[in-house]
């Protein structure tokens, strides 16, 4: 089988590296604009079977002749959502089908014409979205009756790597995690849709704690809007309450409150005088993102939970996930980049291998079988905790 990668960043380098050890793969091409960058990595991993290649994936005439010379069997897209739409409708005019990890709403109007085609479209296929929609599933599926659903989602740095007042480094692009800082949010809360403004998600009314083990006690904020997944999952009108949450070390959302609110977070850009002009936030990741980088013996640590609680045969009960992964210092693979390309990978594989089937916009929740997905993320050593808690 042959892949296209689109993308070799933190994310897609995961995806290379998973891909290469899959006896399913025969030859991965990887499309990115900084050719000798991805070359070295190449070289230096020894990925034999891949080859990189200076491309314009937004170029749809350039997009379809890297498919059809790669004889592409599937693509997976690792490049920023906002480029989803245009690369997925290449995809199904090419006839191919297309995984990636972002959200499935940057396809939208795609999924009557990849269904005419019969094009599988996988979005949503990675860490948070993605394991957490897969693991919801599960622990939804052991509930008679669904009172309340929480998912928290997080990377941060291990313990002994938070050596900066943020107690935070980066294993993402860190413009979109400001972008996420910035981001209304939208719960469920006592059966009804409750709006939490963009600069306010770090308010302390809106702030939780978790106790994780191993880890201990990390704070949660909103994330993101989690109402439009009631109707993923078919969840019914006793559900009550609804959330989604990113986890941080204490005082994280403390610190962001204040800059959120001195607007820092903003877009509009600033004139400086003298001819330039800059935005806040472009300017607060060129200052900070060389000053939050991990050294070469540092790792970090992402954390998922996935809580739901409800009744079971007449009695209450609350089911929980958990996942703790670490970086591989081996690898150089951050936990952040394991998770999240290595889900993309199991995806893609699962499409090539035909347990995924049908055509249209897919969601992982209805149609990835759970333990099998589980098998393989414990397989690579990422494992997932269950815990029951009966009254």
């Amino acid at each position: 089988m042959n892949v296209l990668v689109l993308g070799a960043g933190l994310q897609g380098k995961a995806v290379i590296h998973d891909l290469s050890r899959s006896e399913l793969v025969d030859r991965i091409l990887v499309a990115d604009l900084d050719l000798a960058a991805t070359q070295r990595f190449l070289e230096q991993g020894g990925y034999h079977q891949a080859q990189a290649v200076k491309a314009d994936a937004l170029d749809p005439a350039e997009l379809s002749r890297l498919i059809s010379e790669n004889r592409s069997d599937i693509v997976i897209c690792m490049l920023p959502a906002r480029l989803s739409g245009k690369i997925a409708a290449v995809c199904v005019d090419c006839g191919v089908p297309f995984v990636n990890t972002s959200y499935a709403q940057w396809l939208e109007g795609l999924d009557e014409r990849a269904r005419d085609k019969g094009v599988i479209l996988l979005p949503e296929m990675g860490f948070d979205p993605g394991i957490d929609l897969i693991v919801g599933r599960m622990a939804l599926d052991e509930l008679d009756q669904v009172e309340g659903f929480y998912s928290y989602g997080g990377g941060l740095p291990e313990p002994a790597a938070c050596d900066n007042p943020l107690n935070y480094k980066i294993t993402w692009t860190f413009d979109g995690v400001l972008q996420a800082y910035c981001r209304p949010a939208r719960l469920l809360r006592r059966g009804r849709p409750v709006e939490i403004p963009g600069d306010e998600i770090f308010q302390e009314e809106n702030i939780h704690f978790i106790e994780v083990p191993g880890l201990g006690r990390l704070e949660a904020y909103p994330n993101g809007d989690a109402t439009r997944f009631v109707e993923v999952f078919g969840l019914g009108p006793e559900l009550k309450e609804m959330g989604r949450f990113a986890t941080r070390w204490p005082g994280h959302s403390a610190f962001w409150r204040i800059m959120a609110k001195l607007g820092f977070l903003e877009d509009q850009p600033v004139d400086l005088g003298d001819g330039v002009t800059v935005s806040p936030r472009r300017f607060l990741v060129k200052f900070l993102e060389p000053r939050l980088q991990f050294r070469d013996n540092e790792r970090d640590v992402v954390v998922l939970r996935v809580k739901v609680w409800g009744r079971r045969a007449g009695r209450r009960c609350t089911v929980t996930y958990d996942l703790v992964d670490y970086r591989d210092l081996a690898s150089g693979l951050f936990a952040m980049n394991r998770t999240v390309g290595f889900a993309a990978s199991i995806g893609a594989q699962m499409v090539l291998k035909g347990e995924i089937t049908g055509a249209g916009v897919l969601s992982p929740v209805r149609v990835v079988d759970g333990p099998r997905f589980l098998e393989e993320l414990a397989a690579r050593g990422i494992k997932v905790q269950r815990r029951l808690e009966e009254e």
